[in-house]
This record gives structure tokens, sequence and C-alpha cells, in this order.
């Protein structure tokens, strides 16, 4: 057995960030159950910075992570973590209150007019949108290079990272957690961290805990060439029901920005939804889709009320919920380490402490 001052289970972007953070004053390991870190839902994202994306709590979470972005700790990595790219919002005449209350709630989100739309994205069919709106200060983000930054942050300061560590059995006895691997290892540490993603409720459930009831939802993503079209200074183009981004400065991904339910497991795209994103891009872009390059799918896990669970277990000791990120974990992460860093540790995290009651896990049980 070795013991840590905290066990971090679940490598993805939030484990990792909530790992570094721990990490400056304990003891930490992470552990992955996959071969490699951030396999599932990390490595499967859409990568973009969207300030007014997601319910209160995961927008104060995503504001207090952008100064990280802009100026990450030197030596955290060695290409820099974000490069603008506007989001451009489409609006169907159907959609429109949906957008009108967007704009009035949101901050930094501007009308314009669909003309205005059509110069920034030349392939916008005539008479799609029946108002449009510019969230400029939005930016693509180098996911790989932050959560490797987290990684080699974690062993930096003394960490262990242990990949192909799949839980097989938690329990808790003389104030530690202790959790038996499928690679034969034995970790114990007096704080459990549950960064599991869509797993959440399996770990909780090894170690004898209720589940809080997440709700793993697939999303899908394809690649095509959009040729004519030059795409690479296109803003990220969202509608009310798709999205395409541009991609390796020639090609475009699009996705039908799909929620649907799935039991926890290594996802693979569906060829009704790669369709249907398609169909839904080609309604308002007049882009001829010859083949599908690449397509993926991952996983986005929600609450049963949209907002993250981050905290401490309402009926044990020393278990730690940091789930929820609903496709929001890589735009917070820097916030959100640190607030789970602060609350483990006790201490006042400054104006993340807003969310706390907002994110308490145990919201959702009588």
């Amino acid at each position: 057995m070795e013991r840590f001052d905290a066990v971090v289970i679940g490598a993805g972007m939030a484990g990792a960030s909530a790992a570094w953070a721990l990490a400056a004053d304990r003891r930490v390991a992470l552990l992955e159950a996959e071969a490699q870190a951030g396999y599932h839902t990390t490595g499967r994202s859409a990568a973009i910075w969207v300030r007014n994306y997601g319910p209160p709590d995961v927008r104060v979470l995503t504001a207090l992570s952008r100064p990280f972005f802009e100026q990450p700790p030197p030596g955290f990595a060695e290409v820099p973590l974000m490069r603008p790219r506007a989001v451009l919002h489409l609006a169907p005449p159907g959609s429109l209150p949906a957008l009108e209350a967007a704009i009035a709630e949101g901050g930094g989100i501007q009308a314009i007019t669909p003309e205005e739309a059509g110069r920034m994205v030349p392939a916008l069919r005539e008479g799609y949108a029946a108002g449009a709106a510019l969230e400029p200060d939005c930016f693509d983000m180098d996911v790989a290079a932050l959560h490797q930054g987290f990684l080699r942050g974690l062993r930096r300061q003394g960490g262990v990272l242990g990949l192909g560590q799949r839980a097989t059995r938690i329990g808790r006895s003389g104030g530690l957690w202790r959790v038996e691997t499928s690679a034969g290892g034995l970790f114990a540490a007096p704080v459990l961290v549950n960064a599991a993603g869509a797993w959440g409720d399996v770990v909780a459930a090894l170690a004898g805990l209720r589940p809080i009831g997440l709700r793993p939802c697939r999303r899908t993503a394809a690649i095509i060439d959009p040729a004519p079209w030059e795409v690479e200074h296109w803003p990220l183009v969202l509608g009310p029901d798709w999205y395409a981004r541009p991609e390796a400065r020639t090609r475009l991904m699009v996705s039908p920005a799909d929620e649907t339910p799935m039991p926890p497991h290594d996802v693979q795209p569906d060829a009704f939804d790669i369709a249907l994103g398609i169909d839904r891009m080609q309604q308002a872009l007049a882009i001829e889709v010859r083949r599908v390059e690449r397509s993926w799918a991952g996983l986005r896990t929600f609450t049963a009320d949209g907002s993250l669970a981050f905290g401490w277990d309402a009926d044990a000791a020393g278990f730690f919920w940091c789930v929820g990120q609903g496709g929001y974990g890589i735009q917070t992460s820097p916030a959100a380490g640190r607030f789970v860093a602060d609350l483990i540790a006790g201490r006042d995290p400054g104006e993340a402490g807003a969310i706390v009651e907002a994110v308490r896990p145990g919201r959702f049980r009588p």
C-alpha cells in the first residue's frame, strides 16, 4: 500500500487540473483506468472558450479561468494555450426569441444583421438567418497543451500519475480511503476525489455510496472539406441545433449538438447523427459535402439540473465529488482545479465562493 494525502480518480481534464492544484501542498496520486490520460471526453472536445456558455456556476469558473489561458504559469506549456476565434450565432425565424434572450442575459454578445453575418461567413444561405449575433471575445483552446501542462505540473510537484489503474475496489477504514486497482495497486489517502466523468456514479458505487444521478450523453462530430470555401478565419458558426468550427485551417468540424443519453462506455459516432449534423449545417451554409473525412463521438456528463457537482459527499467523510462538467470542463479547468483544492483545504475560494451552494452534490439527495 502506498499512502498519499489525496487520491484522484480520473485523469481527464477535471482530474488532471484538480490533482495539479492539490499537489501544490499535498502528495497526490492521479489514477486513470485507461492506458492514456484524457482518452474519452477530454480528447474529443470542440475546444473553444465561450464566456456565455453554460449555467451561471459554469460561467463564474469560465471567467475566472481566462487569465490562466492568457498567461499560464512559467514553464506550463511550450505553445500558447489560446487563439482568438469569435462565435457567430445564427437564428432562423423560430429561434429569434432564444437569440434575443441570449443577447439580453449574456455579456459581450452583440446583435448584428444577417448581412454582416454573411460577410463573415460567405457560404451563409440568403434567408436562413432572421437574426444574428456576434460574441467576439472567444478563443480556441489548445486542449492537448493544457492537459499535458496539468499532468507535467503534477509530476514536477512530486505527484504520481498511474495509467491503466482502473479502480476495482474502494473502501474506507482507519480514516483512509483505500483504492485497489486492476493493475494490482493499492493506494490510500484521507481524501478521495471522484473526477471520473461519465463513470462518476460507478466510482461512488464502488465506494459503497449512493449515486447522484449523473447522465452521460453522446456528442457527435465530423470533419469535412468545405472547398472551395476558405474557412481558416471564419468564426465558430452556431445554429439552434448544430455548430461548425474551422479545423486544421482548411477543414470544417460539424456537429448536430446531440445529447443522446448513453451508459458510460467508449462511445462511437452514430451514422444518423453524422448525417443529421451535415443536413442541418447545409440548410444554413452552401457547402457541398462529398465525403466525411473523419468522425468521432464523446460523452458529456450532466447532473439533473445541468450545474456542476463539486464538494464533499454528504454521507462519507473525505469523499469529494468533481463531476457533471457537461461539456464545460476544459474552459473551466484552471479555475475549477483551484476551486477543488481550496474547498478540500478549507481555504476561502475567493470569487468562486459564490457558487459553493449551487454546486453542492448533496442537493441531489433527500
